[in-house]
């Protein structure tokens, strides 16, 4: 059993209070920022019918007041580019469209992602999910039961991914009882939870969270989705020691955005923040392209550049593996980054 959590953590009252508690039109968030006069951000409101804006307070308060140019509220403002429409970008671009069953992509031999929840508690303008059909996954007990009798059948599988939207948009309960039911398949041996819930709320990380977490036999992995060091404050250090407590894996995979965070100095923060709170950096992504998000794309020759670059400021093991997702491929593609150059003999 792993280390068992005893002192006073958020209550699920907390989280979903601050879940609620939410900036959804963009003209009010430029308001909060003090930024309403700003016209070209203004200008942009309308991005809302591509994808719904969604900002919970407690992340808006990490913005920094009257700077249009904030690496928090660029993730998240809608904006003209949105209606651009770039060659190369799709609605689905990595086909995930054609889930083997709904609520189930089975994309990787070992194993299978669940989409858990289609919300999320911020609406990241770069996601590649933002077109999905969630409404054709939704989670129902009848798709659950065809869900895990799938994974049942399939004993090459040792892991499941929870993913959404947020897997953690779930309550205690339902998390619980779904990974009551994964640790009755003995095949499956880890579970992987991909969030940034706990980033944007971190009072997500509650009490009955990290029992359910720290009793179970599954090896528990969470993989932040965090892009910037400013991100990460107090609240979020603490809401991972609690996790650590429980006995969770701490991985994070950050995604190289334009003006957000490409350039090596700020990834280098980011890696020192993440270890410090007890993440492992593990993945920087290069964009998907999906369409409406072509601004915030960095091209694989400056994000070899920045690579190299952080390799010279951070120890080897604070250097996250620079990736990107190919559709139809068994694995995410390592981007070489040309280090070495030679001739053959």
């Amino acid at each position: 059993m792993k280390n068992m959590v005893t002192d006073t953590h958020p209550t699920r009252e907390n989280w979903l209070q601050e879940l609620g508690n939410v900036i959804t039109d963009p003209l009010a968030l430029l308001s909060f920022l003090k930024l309403e006069k700003n016209i070209k951000l203004r200008q942009g409101a309308h991005a809302r019918a591509l994808f719904p804006l969604r900002v919970p307070i407690a992340f808006a308060e990490k913005m920094t007041p009257g700077d249009p140019k904030d690496p928090l509220l660029l993730q998240v403002l809608t904006l003209s580019d949105e209606f651009v429409h770039t060659s190369g970008f799709s609605a689905d671009p990595l086909y995930e469209q054609a889930a083997v069953l709904p609520g189930l992509l089975h994309k990787y031999r070992n194993r299978v992602l669940m989409l858990i929840k289609g919300g999320c508690a911020v609406h990241c303008r770069y996601c590649f999910r933002r077109h999905f059909p969630y409404q054709d996954n939704k989670g129902s007990q009848v798709n659950r039961e065809q869900v895990f009798n799938y994974i049942r059948k399939h004993t090459e599988l040792d892991e499941v991914i929870f993913s959404g939207g947020d897997p953690l948009m779930a309550k205690d309960p339902e998390l619980a009882s779904l990974v009551t039911v994964l640790e009755s398949i003995p095949h499956i041996k880890r579970l992987r939870i991909h969030t940034r819930l706990p980033i944007v709320i971190p009072s997500r990380i509650t009490t009955r969270l990290c029992e359910s977490f720290s009793n179970s036999s599954l090896q528990i992995l969470m993989v932040t989705h965090i892009n910037h060091p400013n991100e990460m404050d107090q609240t979020v250090y603490n809401s991972m020691y609690r996790l650590k407590q429980a006995g969770v894996t701490l991985l994070n995979q950050t995604v190289l955005l334009k003006d957000v965070n490409n350039n090596a100095e700020i990834l280098a923060q980011l890696s020192n923040r993440l270890f410090n709170a007890g993440i492992l950096p593990y993945y920087l992504h290069l964009l998907d392209k999906v369409q409406g998000a072509a601004h915030f794309m960095v091209e694989e020759h400056e994000a070899r550049q920045i690579m190299k670059a952080l390799l010279g400021q951070v120890s080897g093991y604070l250097v996250p593996r620079l990736t990107r997702e190919v559709a139809g491929e068994p694995s995410k593609i390592p981007i070489d980054l040309q280090l070495l150059s030679y001739s053959a003999p």
